[in-house]
């Protein structure tokens, strides 16, 4: 049991790879804390967790709004009495286009959602582990914006991406002496909702830009992301993590 009677944050866990994250890690004897803006998804995870004999409790909140990021840490201390990491997962695409028909709009909430949130995430999470005496947090970058790998119509995503990278490497520093790992996690095209579920021609077209000519599928994320957050992976730290299918060397 990788995660043995650990209580672990995932985010963006409605659907796609939290939802994946949230029943592998349920299932490797983790306490879950679920977070995510659909309440009903939400609670339909959690039950589903619960029902296996898993220990899951959910709260539905916005990842922009600092105070959700700390209703989530306190949720866990309440449920579950202690903290001992996350899986900051939720993040979006937002328009696709070329950035000077881009509006402000799009720009300031795709860097809203997949950065500052994870800032918002990091303020609440790891005063509570440094407390404990250390724990591990892990963000969902992306191979774009990453290593010279990008793909057009994507700079407010890449940027977001790329800040994240920066921002965990960053926070890897300020807090390995504390017992704080944190680390990126770079997933390639998977088949999700927002990854082109339900469109095959679409997901025909992304499969064929990785070298495995593949989409993952949400659990080979999500077991990357336990890697990252169990024992096994103790001595990484402020590390983007690559599961891209070789997507990022294609592009190089």
């Amino acid at each position: 049991m990788e995660l043995d009677n650990k209580t672990i944050i995932i985010t963006g866990a409605s659907s796609g790879i939290g939802a994946a994250a949230a029943a592998l890690f349920a299932a490797e004897g983790a306490n879950v804390v679920l977070g995510a803006r659909r309440p009903a998804e939400l609670e339909a995870v959690a039950e589903a967790i619960n029902r296996s004999n898993g220990r899951a409790v959910f709260l539905a909140g916005d990842v922009r709004d600092e105070d959700y990021a700390e209703a989530l840490v306190d949720l866990a201390l309440t449920e579950f009495d202690d903290l001992d990491g996350a899986f900051n997962n939720a993040g979006i695409v937002g328009e696709m286009g070329p950035v000077p028909s881009m509006s402000a709009d799009n720009w300031n909430d795709v860097l809203s959602v997949n950065l500052t949130a994870a800032y918002f995430a990091a303020k609440a999470q790891i005063p509570r582990l440094t407390r404990r005496g250390g724990g591990s947090i892990v963000f969902t970058s992306s191979f774009v914006g990453f290593s010279n790998a990008g793909l057009p119509g994507m700079g407010a995503y890449a940027a977001s991406k790329a800040g994240l990278i920066g921002l965990t490497q960053s926070l890897a520093l300020d807090h390995a002496a504390d017992g704080v790992r944190v680390n990126a996690l770079l997933p390639g095209g998977t088949v999700t909702a927002a990854g082109g579920e339900g469109n095959p021609d679409f997901m025909e077209f992304i499969a064929n830009l990785h070298p495995m000519k593949r989409m993952a599928n949400a659990k080979e994320i999500a077991q990357a992301a336990l890697f990252l957050l169990s024992d096994r992976s103790s001595f990484m730290t402020g590390s983007p993590v690559i599961a891209d299918g070789g997507m990022s060397v294609r592009l190089t």
